[in-house]
């Protein structure tokens, strides 16, 4: 990892429906019960600004352009503004009423479960995204690579991803999409160079069960087929592959103590991201990709642990070649 940080990296993200991940530990919790929390965190996040802040924690800021834009409720906008200014992340977030949603993560390491409460995002006018195509548009002088991630909030079309990957393949750029529902499905059809589903989501979006490795992995290559250049599906313990037309990868990763699931999926993303653009070979991606990951289950919050500990995982990920 060390020896390619020096290639410069230029990305922005985009986060239509950031959030305040706020996590609370709740030993026991027990639902219609009164609970007791031991302690609480909050971070700015959403996935898009998740990834932002995983890339610039990936190598030197001066190796690193990153930007983050998306749709910011004003009124609690601060929190996001000092991760932004303390991260050297380029904020193009467009500013719109209200407040950003708060999503809430019951931590119970008494029966070691997590509960997420997802609140909606504030509903969004047509004027709001005619402001944020034209942050977009500014962009891409200067960024070659888009992440979009994450859902999408009241007044958002569920085709808009499909049309701006559209516009920015047109402008010759890469885009990974990395969303859920019908967003994804209508965004497949505008054949993203990359996309990140995990294992219920890839089921969602094919319409059919995947009981095993070769019914997932039949089942991204037929999204392969309709010019995705690589689908990567996140699996949990079972790893996650990594497929295209020529190669299909499945790395496993080592176990780990799991503090939080907090942005895990994000640093896959970031990982693989950042390889990939360094020119690494997909097995150094697949490695790369799922040791972000590990990092990121072993923090409280969207966050990596050190360098030094991302090399560590690299070195314990197992990657087997499925290829054939």
């Amino acid at each position: 990892m060390s020896a390619a940080a020096s290639v410069a990296i230029s990305v922005a993200t985009l986060t239509l429906n950031p959030a305040i991940d706020q996590s609370v530990a709740v030993p026991g919790f027990a639902a219609g019960s009164v609970n007791r929390v031991l302690w609480e965190q909050s971070d700015p996040g959403g996935k898009g600004v998740n990834v932002a802040s995983f890339l610039v924690d990936l190598g030197s800021r001066s190796a690193l352009s990153v930007a983050a834009t998306g749709l910011l409720g004003r009124d609690n906008a601060g929190e996001f503004e000092h991760l932004f200014k303390s991260k050297g992340i380029c904020d193009e977030f467009v500013r719109i009423p209200g407040k950003t949603r708060v999503n809430v993560k019951i931590l119970d390491e008494t029966h070691h479960n997590i509960t997420d409460l997802n609140f909606p995002g504030p509903a969004v006018t047509p004027a709001d995204l005619v402001k944020l195509e034209r942050r977009i548009d500014a962009l891409l002088t200067d960024h070659d690579c888009f992440v979009l991630s994450g859902s999408a909030p009241a007044g958002v079309a569920v085709d808009y991803y499909a049309g701006l990957i559209r516009r920015l393949k047109a402008a010759g750029k890469r885009v990974l999409l990395d969303s859920s529902g019908e967003l994804l499905r209508f965004g497949v059809q505008a054949a993203p160079w990359a996309i990140k589903p995990n294992l219920a989501e890839l089921e969602e979006l094919v319409g059919t069960p995947l009981p095993d490795q070769h019914a997932v992995v039949a089942a991204a290559r037929t999204l392969l087929a309709q010019g995705i250049g690589c689908v990567v599906v996140s699996q949990g313990r079972d790893g996650a592959l990594f497929v295209t037309e020529q190669t299909c990868l499945l790395a496993m990763p080592p176990d780990v103590a799991v503090k939080s699931t907090v942005g895990a999926g994000d640093a896959l993303v970031a990982g693989f991201v950042a390889a990939t653009l360094r020119g690494l070979p997909l097995a150094d991606c697949a490695r790369l990709a799922t040791a972000c990951a590990l990092g990121a289950l072993t923090q409280l919050g969207p966050r990596l642990p050190a360098a030094g500990i991302i090399e560590s995982f690299m070195e314990h990920v197992v990657v087997h070649n499925l290829t054939g």
